[in-house]
């Protein structure tokens, strides 16, 4: 049986729930992005500055950054519990899901990090 050691929240409801969230906040992000494309055709580099230069662009994207770690946090966490089990991987199970889910962490946490270096020019 998997332990909640590693888990990003107390409970199952608790990742389903922030899975649901996050994914609306993708959602969002991603259909406001494409209705800006569309809504103005032949952009270009002073009009992509313009809209993330403001602050208000700024949060949302931060928002959907963080929504985005969450979502893999969550989804990858799901992967490594449910096939890096005992039964599949043998005696060496604990340790390659230990070490899958620290690259998957390390991994995220340097994205993120990359993320607010490019949003707020850090």
């Amino acid at each position: 049986m998997v332990t909640n050691v590693t888990n990003l929240s107390r409970s199952g409801l608790y990742d389903w729930m922030a899975q649901r969230v996050s994914a609306v906040v993708l959602a969002l992000y991603t259909l406001f992005l494409l209705g800006y494309v569309v809504f103005n055709p032949g952009l270009g580099y002073e009009e992509w500055r313009g809209l993330f230069s403001q602050n208000w662009m700024r949060i949302f994207s931060l928002l959907t950054l963080v929504a985005l770690s969450a979502h893999a946090w969550v989804g990858m966490w799901t992967i490594s519990t449910d096939y890096l089990t005992p039964m599949a991987m043998g005696k060496w199970a604990t340790t390659v899901r230990f070490l899958f889910q620290a690259a998957c962490g390390l991994a995220m946490f340097v994205f993120f990090v990359w993320g607010v270096q490019i949003l707020w020019g850090i």
